[in-house]
């Protein structure tokens, strides 16, 4: 039960070397005996990094094979501190500049992730290695093995992938920097399965790998349409692309239709890889443009309600992670599927894989996460709070010392603590998770929300979680207009006195400014943190302020975002910022304010 393998498959739902029972079986087991397992886990972790500098640093030169394996973890917790990336982060600079001594793993690293960036404000650097590609194929196999028992689909067909390779460049030190989702694409895993399922994926490598976004979203809409009848389901990193392609395909329906009709390719797309990997694929079909076309009228009047049923009329779900900051785009993504399942995809962030869907008929709201024991030894650090009735902020929460996974409680809320293949020991990632139930031996677990505080003048204390909150009863009131929230973000201004939330809309559609106001008053009133409420009533906090931006805002932040390295498949807008660029973007195309008259 110690192996960090699983059994093999083609990653789809087919049959490839193993079939989904023996894939279902195999992580039965190994959930069955998670707590054997995971210690299992930990003791090769440790055995295939003996000796680097940061473990030596605590442990010394114990001799970790002699050792019983539940010694060896008693061991490992009680000597190696709890770290969190500013503390690695020397050593992964050192590797990052060319140090090839051994830092955090025996073997040598010579690719770099680059986190997202939106929650800390920043990129950072993680450790990539082929066991990050090989847990990422297992977790993709694992939970297809249990979509197919829900939603079978049939031999052959083809999946529309909605997926974004990022450009790569090199450190000083000459190591591979991009996104965790462009190195799984680039490697041999990756290729191994889109060669064992060429005939699966609606778009090849070459519009996978572009480089640019806008053009790679055309193409897979393109072929996706082309394949219209073959495809089975449609899927994206995030809920958040799904959205952005569709929102793309309202305004590029026409051009797609007459490439279909002519067997061309619009001139929009310049890259020559990218035109010839198209163009050897489509061919002239008036019949199926004409279809699209009749279908996209009708939908244009009915503010493309059932746009994915109407034009891929035998897809059985939309797949994607649909859980914590992507729930927003929930609304918008159940009007393009009228119905169709919305399947949430799996847990795990840009350090580690943590948990598979074991249910997905669920809806994304009710979504766990059956933890994975092979993937990483995850610890988890009991968090309890010192008012219930209020905030669920960072220094609400009372921490206890971390326990092992086999000793995890019903109902009790924790953050994970990671030591990874990867060269990451006790890391604390930050997010907060309750323990909803179990999948035989291993917890299953439903994402709260990341610790970090979000909004904060003074005492008052709010999370991505409680904006979420608000923003979804302030935009409730747009239900009674023909309006919709787009995106939104936030901002916590200290540099006037007294300090207040800004909260920026961009929204579809015309709404009267009464109604606005109202909106504004009513998120305003809607924070429960203890801290906000009472600055509020004491004027220490000023009143909330809502700005509306002209549309097309948030694409420009996506565009900055981009720019700067982020692929679009790991994007995911910042609830927070004070980014100063992304401010200036922010306020040059705020087109409407208003402030609160709640606490008058």
């Amino acid at each position: 039960m110690e192996s960090t393998s699983s059994p093999s498959s083609n990653g789809n739902g087919n049959n490839g070397h193993c079939s989904s029972y023996d894939i279902i079986r195999w992580f039965d087991d190994v959930s069955e005996n998670a707590g054997k397992v995971q210690t299992g886990t930990l003791r090769r972790i440790l055995e295939l990094n003996c000796g680097v500098e940061y473990l030596k640093k605590w442990l010394g030169d114990i001799k970790i094979q002699e050792m019983d394996a539940c010694a060896l973890e008693s061991l490992y917790t009680s000597l190696v501190p709890l770290a969190s990336h500013a503390d690695l982060d020397p050593y992964i600079q050192r590797i990052a500049d060319g140090d090839t001594t051994p830092l955090l793993t025996q073997q040598p690293i010579a690719t770099l992730s680059l986190s997202s960036g939106t929650t800390e404000g920043r990129q950072k650097y993680v450790p990539f290695t082929r066991h990050s590609s090989q847990t990422t194929l297992q977790i993709f196999s694992l939970a297809a093995a249990y979509r197919s028992r829900v939603y079978p689909i049939k031999e052959g067909g083809k999946i529309l992938e909605l997926i974004y390779s990022s450009k790569q460049f090199k450190t000083k030190g000459g190591l591979t920097v991009g996104t965790a989702t462009t190195h799984y694409y680039a490697s041999e895993e990756f290729k191994i399965k889109q060669e064992k399922t060429k005939s699966f994926t609606c778009s090849p490598p070459e519009v996978i790998s572009g480089g640019d976004y806008k053009q790679t979203t055309y193409c897979h809409l393109l072929l996706g349409l082309f394949f219209y009848d073959q495809v089975e389901f449609i899927t994206s990193t995030f809920a958040y692309s799904i959205v952005q392609a569709f929102i793309s395909f309202e305004e590029l329906w026409k051009e797609i239709c007459d490439d279909i009709r002519e067997g061309s390719l619009s001139s929009r797309i310049t890259l020559p890889k990218m035109r010839k990997a198209v163009l050897d694929i489509i061919s002239p079909s008036p019949c199926l443009a004409s279809r699209i076309e009749d279908n996209c009228k009708k939908l244009e009047n009915l503010d493309w309600l059932g746009l994915i049923p109407k034009l891929w009329p035998n897809a059985k779900y939309v797949y994607s992670i649909m859980t914590g900051s992507m729930q927003p785009y929930l609304r918008k993504l159940r009007h393009y599927a009228c119905g169709l399942a919305l399947v949430s995809a799996d847990y795990g962030s840009t350090e580690s894989w943590i948990g598979v869907n074991v249910d997905p008929s669920l809806p994304p709201e009710n979504v766990t996460f059956a933890v994975v024991p092979t993937f990483s030894y995850f610890e988890f650090m009991p968090l309890y709070r010192q008012n219930k009735d209020f905030s669920s902020a960072i220094d609400d929460f009372i921490e206890d010392e971390p326990v092992p996974l086999s000793k995890v409680k019903l109902g009790q809320e924790y953050e994970i603590v990671l030591t990874t293949f990867t060269g990451l020991y006790r890391y604390r990632l930050g997010d907060v998770v309750e323990v909803a139930g179990f999948h035989k031996g291993t917890p299953k677990l439903n994402f709260i929300c990341r610790r970090k505080l979000i909004l904060t003048v003074n005492i008052d204390k709010n999370t991505e979680k409680d904006l979420q909150l608000v923003v979804e009863r302030g935009s409730q009131l747009l239900s009674k207009t023909r309006a919709e929230l787009v995106d939104f973000t936030s901002h916590a201004d200290v540099g006037n006195q007294p300090g207040h939330y800004i909260i920026y809309w961009e929204i579809k559609g015309e709404v009267e400014e009464g109604v606005l106001g109202e909106c504004c008053r009513e998120m305003d009133e809607s924070f429960v943190d203890h801290g906000y409420v009472v600055s509020r009533k004491a004027h220490s906090i000023g009143p909330l302020e809502l700005c509306i931006v002209e549309r097309g805002t948030f694409k420009k932040i996506l565009d900055h975002f981009i720019g700067n390295g982020a692929a679009l498949s790991q994007f995911k807008t910042p609830r927070c910022t004070s980014n100063q660029v992304l401010l200036r973007i922010l306020n040059v195309c705020t087109i409407k304010r208003f402030h609160s008259t709640a606490y008058g």
